[in-house]
């Protein structure tokens, strides 16, 4: 049904009426004066704006703070052992220090011509406060021994000075990250500048990957390198040796090495 619209103009309350009228006599459709072509598309379609999205918060994060070079700061300005034990013991950026009872930093004659580097203090080096105690110091004592060395020994011709690549003892013993050897590199090259040996034995897998950048003793170990201008003798470490007693023989040899190098 549909409805001509040539009608008069009408006030709004007047149109609104007659349009419910027309609704109630079944009005479908409005009739115009031309047809209209229902498939014409139209000559210019409005674009559709897509409905804008609301803005994600904006997060600044924050700058996690260069512990590589927090710690090469800090060793660089150490002019001694003493000042270099202090700043370990207030350097806050690596992990290993907050959960650690006690700063683990070195043992034996500090201008020994020889310098044994091993990894992390375990449980008996943190009660003693020195590194390799336990039975994997006092095989590493007998080791020295057998080439006419000793740590306690004042005479620094025949000492040796022991420290470890962490300071601090890592949970469960683990070994260490990455991470944890990068940032103590920077100490450990400090420590050799001062003590100025004439050999170090790099004790293990740490050890090798902080002086070395490499860390298996397994393909390195008998086969001399150099380290901040120091050689260097990749050894299996003396808890190691206690596993598997049959890479004494092939320890043996290293020190063997270590003593035909060392100056009398």
């Amino acid at each position: 049904m549909g409805i001509d619209t040539n009608i008069a103009d009408y006030d709004w309350t007047a149109a609104l009426a007659a349009l419910a009228w027309q609704a109630e006599l079944g009005v479908t459709e409005v009739m115009v004066e031309d047809a209209i072509d229902r498939y014409a598309l139209p000559d210019k379609q409005e674009p559709v704006l897509a409905k804008a999205k609301p803005a994600a918060p904006v997060v600044h994060e924050v700058a996690k703070p260069d512990g590589v070079q927090a710690a090469k700061d800090a060793a660089g300005i150490c002019g001694d052992l003493a000042a270099l034990r202090a700043a370990l013991a207030t350097f806050e950026h690596c992990e290993l220090k907050k959960g650690a009872r006690d700063l683990v930093f070195c043992d034996g004659n500090s201008h020994a011509g020889l310098m044994v580097i091993g990894d992390a203090p375990g449980r008996d080096d943190v009660v003693a406060s020195k590194p390799f105690m336990g039975a994997a110091g006092q095989l590493l004592d007998k080791m020295l021994a057998a080439i006419g060395l000793a740590r306690g020994n004042e005479d620094a011709a025949t000492s040796a000075y022991l420290t470890n690549v962490l300071p601090w003892r890592p949970p469960g013993d683990r070994d260490a990250t990455d991470e944890e050897i990068a940032m103590m590199q920077p100490f450990l090259a400090r420590h050799i500048t001062l003590v100025k040996p004439r050999v170090v034995i790099a004790m293990g897998n740490t050890a090798c990957a902080a002086l070395l950048g490499q860390g298996s003793v397994a393909r390195l170990r008998g086969t001399w390198a150099h380290a901040e201008g120091v050689p260097v003798m990749p050894m299996t470490h003396p808890t190691d040796l206690l596993r598997n007693p049959a890479a004494k023989r092939e320890a043996w040899a290293d020190l063997l090495a270590v003593q035909a190098r060392s100056p009398k």
